[in-house]
């Protein structure tokens, strides 16, 4: 007889999120925020390493709650972010100057329209070549001039930052997307046609001494350590018969990278991805699908357990999800070499629900075949 659910007090009441934002990402941890919060409150961590950060959701958040933050992510646009949220000591005020100055931009022809640009009315006269586009031609051509004036002006690092995050949801708001630049809609989306404008990003200036790193995350596991280390892994898919492409993120994201780098790369294919965003050259470890030849595991399933036993923090937050590449055995297996398993979370997404807190010996029960639920996984290091 399975134990009966738990019924803890600690999701009992509505948590109060602070406001974040972030772009559409496959990623985003915006509807368990307030979980993640509750499990971080229950520990007495007041440092925090949020190790694959992405939009930096988590790390807005947990900053706002008075916690001190080392965001890291192997995504030069995630630093871009990490750097606008997290290390800026200005108030809004200071930026409003910039962002008005860069909406005021005449629009011009260049890099961007040319790859990326497309018209509604089908206009091939100079350069659509017919391949579907993320963006319209009047969007393009403000991206092209406000990202020349971006590098052509005397900006610091964190002014930078802010003027790239504003450009970059601006633009994301505008999209004729679904959220991920690995393809793009046939037909044009509503948003696509409206004008793109610049805001000023929710900005709190900070008084913590924050830390913003691109880093493998073993690599920066070697030099820091926190009270507590949330970890949100990219997942491999579970379909054997999945491209891996469909699932690494600098697939998804590299047009994210190109407006931050500004560097005109070589590019490949329909959607015209960065060169070096292609299998061989962008894989995760957290995203392989095969098996281990020696010990028959999953490399994701594994990478998954070093870098639990690597960290330096007494608590662990892992954030998993049922339609990754590790079955539920295997990653309890993971987690017991690590550490005591304090508490679970799961969310079921297809009926929208929290189902709440099980007993930590009982939820691989809880995972049915072909379901897609959202775990997060309160672990005390051994």
């Amino acid at each position: 007889m399975s134990a009966p659910m738990m019924q803890p007090s600690l999701f009992e009441e509505v948590v109060a999120v602070p406001p974040t934002e972030g772009i559409k990402y496959a990623g985003s941890k915006l509807k368990l925020l307030p979980h993640i919060i509750e499990l971080v409150r229950s520990t007495d961590a007041r440092v925090i390493l949020d190790g694959f950060s992405g939009t930096t959701r988590v790390s807005q958040a947990l900053s706002q709650l008075g916690y001190t933050l080392i965001a890291n992510d192997v995504a030069v646009w995630s630093k871009v972010f990490g750097t606008c949220y997290l290390l800026n000591k200005r108030p809004r005020s200071h930026y409003q100057a910039l962002i008005d100055h860069l909406n005021a931009l005449p629009p011009k022809f260049g890099w961007f329209s040319e790859h990326y640009g497309g018209s509604p009315n089908g206009d091939t006269s100079r350069h659509d070549d017919g391949l579907k586009k993320p963006w319209q031609l009047h969007n393009t051509m403000k991206l092209d001039a406000i990202r020349e004036e971006i590098d052509a002006l005397n900006l610091d690092e964190i002014e930078k930052a802010v003027a790239l995050t504003s450009l970059i949801l601006a633009l994301d708001s505008v999209d004729n997307t679904i959220g991920h630049y690995s393809s793009y809609l046939n037909r044009w989306s509503p948003r696509s046609y409206n004008q793109m404008q610049l805001k000023v990003p929710h900005l709190i200036p900070q008084e913590k001494d924050h830390a913003v790193y691109q880093q493998d995350i073993f690599e920066l596991l070697e030099d820091v350590e926190a009270d507590l280390a949330y970890f949100d892994p990219p997942y491999g898919s579970n379909n054997e018969k999945m491209p891996p492409s469909r699932v690494r993120y600098a697939a998804y994201y590299h047009l994210w990278t190109t407006i931050i780098l500004n560097d005109r790369p070589a590019l490949f294919g329909k959607a015209k991805r960065r060169r070096d965003t292609s299998d061989r050259l962008a894989a995760s470890v957290f995203e392989e699908f095969r098996r281990n030849p020696d010990s028959g595991r999953f490399i994701a399933v594994e990478a998954i357990e070093r870098m639990l036993m690597a960290v330096n923090a007494r608590y662990i937050i892992l954030s998993y999800s049922s339609g990754g590449r590790a079955t539920a055995d295997d990653l309890h297996a993971a987690i017991q070499r690590a550490g005591k398993l304090r508490r679970v979370v799961e969310v079921d997404y297809r009926q929208n629900v929290m189902a709440g807190m099980k007993w930590t010996n009982e939820w691989t029960r809880e995972v049915a075949p072909n379901s897609h639920r959202e775990f997060l996984f309160l672990i005390e290091k051994s």
